[in-house]
Order: C-alpha cells, then sequence, then structure tokens
C-alpha cells in the first residue's frame, strides 16, 4: 500500500468580508512521490487551500490537515509553517539579491555544519543543472535560471512537501514550456511529492500525476490527467479543461439527436440515464470535417496553429462551434462542411 504524504479532510475557508467560502469542505489524499495539480480559474480558492496546507492561512471550521501522518491543523492543533517540514516555491521566487545563488540554496541549512551544507548545496544544484553557476547573483540569472535556484532553496533541506504557486507565471512561453518538463523531472529525481498551483490547463495535466479541478471554492473533480480529460465529471469541468463544444441534444432511442447530426452514446458517457435532453459534448480534436456542397455547417474562420489548424464553424442556427484538424486538413473559409464525431468521442451531461 502506497504512503499518504497529505491528507486533508473537510478543509472550509471563509474570509469575513465575504459570505461564500474561499474554500469550501475540500477533502483529498496525495500519495507519496506524486505531484498534484491543482487547477482553476482566477479567484477559485486553489492558492487559499495551498496555503492553509502551507499554514499562512488557518481553517474557519472543524478539519483537519495530516502532512506525512502528523495532523498539523485541526479545531485544537496548529503547528507554524516553519514546522510542517514543507519547500515552497513562489511566484515571484523571492530570492536574496544580495547573497549568490550559493548562498541562497543553503539559506535554510540552519542545523548543519560547514561541509555537510557544501555538499548539500553541490548535490541541489546538479539536481537543478546549475552547478557551475554557485557564485553568481540573482540579477546576473535570466528567469528560468532563478526559478531553478528558488525550487533548489526548497528542496535542498528535503522536505516532505512542495508547494509551488503558479511558479512559471512570470515567464515566456518557451521558457515555460521546457521548465515544465524540468521541474517534473527535478522533483520525480529527489522523490519529492509536490503541490503546484495553476490556471493553465496544458500545464496543469502535463506536470502533474493527479489533477485537482477547482470551481468557487469546491473540488470539482479529483483525477488522473487522463481521466480529468477524457471523462470530466461536471460541464464546468468539460468546458474548462477540454474547451469543448456543447450542443443542445435529445434522446431518440439509442441516438442522441443535436442540430449537426444524431450520435450513439455509451451508458458510461451519460451522468444521468434518466433525463431525455441534455448537452452533447465534443472536443474541438474529435469533429471531423467533410467539404460537402450544400451542407449546413459552414466555416466562418481558420487560424493556423503550427500543428494544427482551428476552425470557427457556424450551424444553421447561427451556433458558434470549434474544430482543430491536423495540417493536411486544409478546408477554405466559406465553406460548407458535413461533420462527424471520432467513435466513443461523445458524452452527455443531462439537462
Amino acid at each position: 500500500m502506497e504512503k499518504v504524504i497529505l491528507e486533508l479532510k473537510n478543509i472550509t475557508k471563509r474570509f469575513s468580508e465575504n459570505p461564500i467560502p474561499a474554500v469550501n469542505d475540500v477533502s483529498l489524499t496525495l500519495q507519496q512521490g506524486d505531484i498534484l495539480a491543482l487547477l482553476g480559474p482566477s479567484g477559485c480558492g486553489k492558492t487559499t487551500l495551498l496555503r492553509m496546507i502551507g499554514g499562512f492561512e488557518e481553517a474557519s471550521q472543524d478539519g483537519t490537515i495530516e502532512i506525512d501522518g502528523q495532523i498539523v491543523c485541526s479545531s485544537d492543533t496548529w503547528i507554524a509553517p516553519e514546522k510542517r517540514d514543507i519547500g515552497i516555491v513562489f511566484q515571484d521566487y523571492a530570492l536574496f539579491p544580495h547573497l549568490t545563488v550559493a548562498q541562497n540554496v543553503a539559506f535554510g541549512l540552519k542545523n548543519l555544519n560547514k561541509e555537510q551544507v557544501q555538499k548539500r548545496v553541490t548535490e541541489v544544484l546538479d539536481l537543478v543543472s546549475l552547478k557551475n553557476l554557485e557564485e553568481r547573483y540573482p540579477y546576473e540569472l535570466s528567469g528560468g535560471q532563478q526559478q531553478r535556484v528558488a525550487l533548489a532553496r526548497a528542496l535542498a533541506p528535503q522536505p516532505k512537501l512542495m508547494l509551488l504557486d503558479e511558479p512559471l507565471c512570470n515567464l515566456d512561453i518557451q521558457v515555460r514550456l521546457r521548465l515544465r518538463q524540468e521541474i517534473r523531472d527535478i522533483l520525480k529525481a529527489a522523490g519529492t511529492s509536490a503541490i503546484f498551483v495553476t490556471h493553465d490547463q496544458e500545464e496543469a495535466l502535463a506536470i502533474s500525476d493527479v489533477v485537482g479541478v477547482m470551481r468557487q471554492g469546491n473540488l470539482e473533480q479529483l483525477g488522473t490527467p487522463e481521466e480529468i480529460y477524457t471523462c470530466p465529471a461536471s460541464r464546468f469541468v468539460a468546458e474548462f479543461v477540454t474547451q469543448a463544444n456543447f450542443l443542445p441534444a435529445t434522446r431518440k432511442g439509442e441516438l442522441w439527436e443535436t442540430e449537426i447530426g444524431s450520435f450513439p452514446v455509451e451508458r458510461g458517457q451519460i451522468q444521468d440515464s434518466v433525463a431525455d435532453t441534455g448537452e452533447l459534448m465534443i472536443r474541438q480534436e474529435d469533429l471531423i470535417l467533410k467539404a460537402t456542397p450544400d451542407a449546413s455547417v459552414n466555416i466562418r474562420s481558420r487560424r493556423f496553429l503550427g500543428r494544427e489548424y482551428r476552425y470557427c464553424l457556424e450551424t444553421l442556427s447561427g451556433r458558434e462551434i470549434h474544430a482543430r484538424t491536423l495540417t493536411h486538413t486544409v478546408l477554405p473559409e466559406g465553406a460548407s462542411v458535413e461533420l462527424a464525431i471520432a467513435d466513443n468521442a461523445v458524452q452527455i451531461f443531462p439537462d
């Protein structure tokens, strides 16, 4: 049985000026060595939840936070942040500008002698591929290098749990793409469990073992990246994570009728088997376009995205839907198209 490194039970946070909880009755567990991405739009409560785990916010009612078997927050227990055995990486890196890279990394190693400190600093700088930059100052580093220093400093004391609050949001896109993989590799090499807060869907899916999607303080769904993407538990998760299309649908026997056609939906893809009306979810990449004169769907626009095209389509009723295709499918703007859907690629969210 895998070891549980973090367990939350019924955690709630209310701020006095707002009667609606910022975090509402959240429960979850994180296994040793796993990376959890907390994903959601601005104001959904993900950073507040991270701060509660770190000890920077107190819970508003009964509930417990347990790190590596130790209760750090409950109705009668409160452990200060510096005693929770956690490492933290902030959005703005928070490096000391007057200290070198090595001095920044060594800052939290107060209980080691000089030789042990040097050894540990060398180890973590090697882990983050900065071993030749020990004597540089933060202002002499790129944004990506500064973020790796911040990660090394947080890892140096060998914390049981790492907390990362949108650590890549201040970097340009190419650095973000490279560094998110590096961060995952570094955490896995160190064997460190982590919670990674982000509002970027692709980033969450790429870096994590488990994704928690939050909305208005609630944990909407918790699962692997594949589960979250392929089997969203709510319309919000489907729309926010997959950016899917939704079409009104009516059940007719074994089929669901929409204005672009009728489609079979397996029972496991229906959230409520009783309803006869709902919305059919179709991911953009699962739409198949075929140029057909006098078809009821028209191409309003086509955008080239490098590896693919993104089409904006208009149905007979004026509804706008989107499709993504590989670049070998090139259809002109204004063309009429017939739509098909990849096998087993739809899901129904009943009314």
